[in-house]
């Protein structure tokens, strides 16, 4: 630690938070596979807990989504490169360092984050919907929004064509830092027609999930959903825009600077914020709720709703089951 170069010894600091972060969130998503799972058991020898554990697929793809992701981000981080991975690959070259940078870009931001962010909108969705959405239509849903992101992504990464009209500040995808020892150590930057592409996903989703948690809000009338929907709303809508503005930040700063790794670790830290309240809201909450009150916590917060759920002078089960069954009722 003597012979670091204060940028080097500020980037761990930093990294060692991120790290932190990101173990508190690979221990949420294994408990959450834990909630979803127990619920699977628990639903193939109680009948009511059969319908709300329809969308288990869906729940499994967004916490398997964010673990990936949080794996991803612990590529592009020197320190858990320099701790955990020089150890068991000691030939780790610089060029093999810079590739996993370029990696987590096209991952990350490509990948994994709209991955997820796109399977908080779906389950949202589908709260709305007279019929529970199947799992293939889940899975179609989620490609179909994220593959254009990943391929344009990976174009700019490892085929841009206006690579050489861009000026190297744009285009900068790691540099390498020397220690007093002559150490390399590579620090990973986010390019910025990337990050221009990802605020153009960003903007494009923060409406849409806007718009559809208005429309989930005008049907709803239990106060305790009522608070869960606002915080996800309000998480979602602050914690994706201020990633989006980092991203931003980060051009004008080098990696070997320290206010590139402030904005760096908003950038992280934004995403992180939808990722865990995501999950809890999401996932584990109306799992509990669903295990607590037998599956059938939910039935009663519908029961107020407006005529067009009546038929006949009743309250139209089938559609409250399946609102129940895609999660609106215990979210």
């Amino acid at each position: 630690m003597l012979f670091m170069p204060e940028v080097l010894l500020l980037n761990s600091v930093f990294d060692f938070i991120t790290v932190t972060f990101i173990s508190a969130l690979i221990i949420l998503s294994v408990l959450s596979l834990c909630f979803i799972f127990h619920l699977r058991l628990k639903s193939k020898s109680i009948t009511h807990l059969q319908g709300f554990n329809s969308l288990w697929t869906v729940r499994f793809l967004l916490v398997l989504f964010i673990f990936l992701w949080a794996i991803t981000e612990l590529l592009r981080l020197p320190f858990f490169r320099h701790t955990y991975l020089n150890p068991f690959i000691p030939s780790f070259t610089v060029p093999q360092q810079a590739n996993l940078c370029r990696v987590h870009i096209v991952l990350s931001l490509g990948f994994f984050e709209p991955a997820f962010l796109v399977i908080l909108l779906f389950l949202l969705n589908a709260s709305t919907r007279k019929k529970t959405p199947n799992d293939t239509w889940a899975i179609t849903f989620v490609c179909i929004t994220c593959l254009p992101t990943a391929t344009l992504q990976t174009l700019l990464i490892f085929f841009n064509p206006l690579e050489n009209r861009v000026p190297a500040l744009f285009k900068r995808t790691y540099m390498v830092l020397n220690d007093d020892l002559n150490n390399e150590t590579v620090l990973c930057g986010y390019p910025f027609l990337n990050s221009i592409l990802f605020a153009g996903f960003g903007i494009v989703y923060a409406t849409w999930f806007l718009f559809s948690c208005w429309r989930v809000l005008s049907l709803v009338i239990n106060k305790g959903l009522r608070a869960r929907i606002y915080g996800l709303t309000i998480t979602v809508l602050v914690g994706l825009p201020l990633q989006i503005v980092s991203l931003g930040f980060t051009v004008l700063w080098n990696p070997r600077q320290e206010l590139y790794s402030v904005f760096s670790l908003l950038v992280f830290l934004g995403a992180f914020c939808c990722a865990t309240v995501g999950e809890g809201i999401l996932v584990i909450k109306p799992i509990s709720d669903a295990l607590d009150a037998g599956g059938s916590c939910c039935l009663w917060n519908h029961a107020g709703h407006d005529d067009s759920l009546r038929h006949n002078g009743s309250i139209s089960l089938d559609h409250v089951e399946n609102r129940i069954n895609a999660g609106e009722g215990c979210v």
